[in-house]
């Protein structure tokens, strides 16, 4: 088995194409495709289903996959250290559900390094493939929130990946909407009000669930649902529809403009009083560097703040 062979393997399951990786990697595909079989063969797994349609991980193929990225992280951090590789760029990714703190922190932290010796990633994606980013090296940290709810489900699914979470703040549910929204002005807001409008959230995929859902009471009866996939989506359906979503309460003006409000939610259930734990996940017993240290510090600086004003308001 050799590093070249690693490179092979993730280029094809990053790309779904020997094709396109083999160009990528600028290689012909005959000798991508035997290098990948001679390793096949040596280690007696199959890696890659292949099929008309392109190929896909194996289940023993994504495990070795993940392994692979992080020989080659540490490879890569070798070479940074030791390697004579001129200029070789700094790699710092941080994958979210779709929280604007996340996005504000990450510009913040952009604005201390020097473009042209890093390359930064962001995404705002679902919250398995936060997981999943965080667990395969894609991305170095990754945000999402516990609840008494999920906190089960997602502790076992990171345990089973070698991840760990830290809390970084705890918030009550807040209703999320624009500031034309009947309810707009109101002190709070109870369930029973927002039966007449749509309740918004982030689709979470074919294998989505109650416990991957972005938005705290998740399993609340709602007589109007719509799902979204991005945060300007479900901006511009507040506006046009009157949708709201259960948030955080934590919103970042800056990004997300002034034309929305965050209203506490009451209500006489008991899971009203849920309590949503955001933090960040990350590799067990790994360093976040330099970039990841700044990058939950300006995390911290910006939830704490947000805290004081809120409790000011109180």
């Amino acid at each position: 088995m050799t590093l070249q062979q690693l490179r092979y393997v993730i280029g094809i399951a990053e790309m779904g194409s020997f094709n396109k990786a083999a160009e990528k990697l600028y290689v012909s595909q005959p000798s991508l495709t035997a290098a990948v079989r001679d390793l096949e063969d040596e280690l007696n797994i199959l890696i890659f289903n292949r099929s008309s349609r392109g190929v896909s991980l194996t289940s023993e193929g994504e495990e070795f996959v993940a392994y692979s990225r992080e020989l080659m992280e540490h490879f890569e951090s070798v070479l940074e250290k030791y390697g004579k590789i001129g200029k070789r760029k700094k790699k710092f990714g941080v994958s979210t559900q779709h929280y604007s703190f996340a996005v504000k922190s990450f510009v913040e932290t952009v604005k201390l390094f020097d473009t042209e010796k890093y390359d930064f990633a962001i995404r705002e994606t679902r919250t398995k493939e936060v997981i999943e980013d965080v667990a395969a090296f894609k991305s170095d940290i990754g945000i999402l929130y516990l609840s008494d709810f999920n906190r089960k489900i997602i502790s076992n699914l990171l345990d089973a990946r070698d991840l760990e979470f830290h809390k970084l703040i705890d918030c009550k549910a807040y209703v999320y909407l624009w500031k034309n929204h009947p309810l707009a002005n109101n002190k709070y807001i109870t369930l029973k009000q927002l039966d007449d409008y749509p309740c918004l959230s982030f689709e979470q995929g074919d294998d989505g669930s109650f416990y991957f859902a972005e938005e705290i009471l998740s399993t609340n009866e709602y007589k109007r649902t719509i799902k979204a996939n991005d945060r300007a989506t479900m901006l511009n359906l507040m506006v046009g529809l009157n949708g709201y979503t259960l948030c955080s309460g934590i919103i970042c003006e800056e990004l997300n403009g002034e034309d929305f409000r965050a209203v506490p939610f009451k209500d006489k259930s008991d899971e009203a009083h849920s309590v949503m734990e955001i933090g960040y996940i990350c590799k067990r017993n790994m360093l976040l560097g330099l970039v990841g240290e700044r990058y939950v510090e300006n995390l911290e600086r910006y939830l704490s703040g947000c805290q004081k004003e809120a409790q000011n308001i109180e």
